[in-house]
């Protein structure tokens, strides 16, 4: 796919970032489950929290390809602190972006794009994971203000997060059209956040539980108009799973690159691993996965960048990608052998974070529903 000079350059300085900020601290991130604060600042400086915020409310403005390309170059780093930021300039700015008026974008997108406030997507509930027409939290109407009810679980980034854009219910005898979005800001009343969740990856990236026990929420915060919710929430999970997809491409590149440089040294029985034409037949599988899974995401990327529903095609990347990249750190692990189930190499931290892509976001099997439903309508 054709990037712009300006995402070239983009990526070159995020690639640096990387090299020169985030990998280095990658183990303490790992080890603490926390980014420290000064890596917050330097991300902020060079701007990562405003890459797709549009650039008159102070960001870079970048489209799906561009935000893709980026996470291509995040997945080859810390996964907790690529969460962050990928969640933050995703589907944690997207409703905003998309449904804000005038005011709410003035309001809050300055502030989203130079990472003073971070942003946090809230859909999940204890009944209703995958199933986003399954919610139960709750919005009514009163005077000026809804009042909202219910909880959400396992949220990103709830941890560091002031803005939140939560789906509830305004109206429960309208279905899936009786679902709104709203912005609620860390201090409302009745708002209030739970503990970081202890997770088997993801390091680094807070998860956390919201709940809303008589939460006011100024009306004018109310996203879009009422029953726009669920429709914006299809829309913002479907460009969200276009981008995982990216994301899991970056991560194969980087565990692919590992195992040629352990091959070329690594000796068994008196020749260098890269010798064995069994391991080697393990790379090559690993680079074909690989490649079908970029081919498929940017397939998704076209679909969508043309304006085309690109439900089916994001469904497709996000589940190959996921499962291939489940395979290819399998891979990864075997290749590298005792040393691959030891933190030295940094393979295990991989094959715990990559366990994550192919339940968030919508399921594997969600995934599934959704490609045969859109064949057997002739989609």
């Amino acid at each position: 796919m054709q990037l712009s000079a300006e995402v070239r350059l983009l990526c070159d300085e995020v690639r640096r970032f990387i090299r020169d900020e985030v990998d280095p601290r990658s183990r303490w991130i790992e080890e603490n489950d926390a980014i420290p604060e000064d890596l917050f600042q330097k991300a902020r400086e060079v701007g990562l929290f405003g890459l797709t915020i549009p650039e008159e409310y102070g960001g870079s403005g970048l489209d799906l390809t561009g935000k893709c390309a980026i996470e291509e170059e995040m997945g080859k780093t810390n996964y907790g602190f690529a969460t962050l930021i990928g969640n933050h300039t995703g589907i944690s700015t997207a409703g905003i972006v998309a449904l804000g008026n005038a005011q709410q974008k003035q309001k809050y997108l300055p502030r989203m794009a130079t990472g003073e406030w971070v942003g946090s997507f809230a859909l999940t509930e204890p009944q209703a994971g995958s199933d986003p027409a399954a919610l139960r939290t709750l919005a009514v109407k009163k005077d000026d203000r809804y009042v909202l009810n219910g909880e959400k679980i396992y949220i990103t980034n709830a941890g560091v997060a002031q803005v939140f854009t939560v789906m509830a219910i305004t109206d429960r005898t309208k279905g899936i059209k009786g679902i709104s979005a709203f912005i609620v800001e860390r201090g409302f009343p009745g708002f209030s956040i739970g503990r970081n969740e202890l997770k088997m990856g993801m390091h680094g990236c807070t998860t956390a539980p919201l709940a809303f026990n008589e939460c006011e929420v100024p009306a004018e915060n109310l996203l879009g108009a009422e029953g726009m919710g669920y429709v914006q929430a299809l829309k913002t999970l479907t460009a969200g799973r276009v981008t995982v997809s990216a994301r899991c491409c970056g991560m194969m590149d980087k565990l692919i690159a590992q195992c040629i440089d352990y091959m070329k040294v690594r000796t068994q029985g008196g020749r260098k691993l890269a010798e064995y034409q069994g391991l080697q037949w393990m790379l090559a599988d690993m680079a074909v996965s690989r490649d079908a899974a970029r081919g498929l995401t940017y397939r998704a990327i076209d679909a969508l960048m043309r304006d085309e529903r690109g439900t089916m095609e994001a469904s497709v990347a996000k589940l190959y990608a996921t499962e291939a990249l489940g395979k290819v750190v399998d891979c990864a692990v075997q290749i590298h052998g005792g040393m691959g189930y030891m933190r030295e190499a940094g393979i295990e931290t991989t094959f715990r974070d990559a366990r994550i892509v192919r339940i968030y976001e919508g399921t594997s099997e969600i995934q599934r529903n959704i490609i045969a439903g859109q064949l057997l309508k002739g989609e």
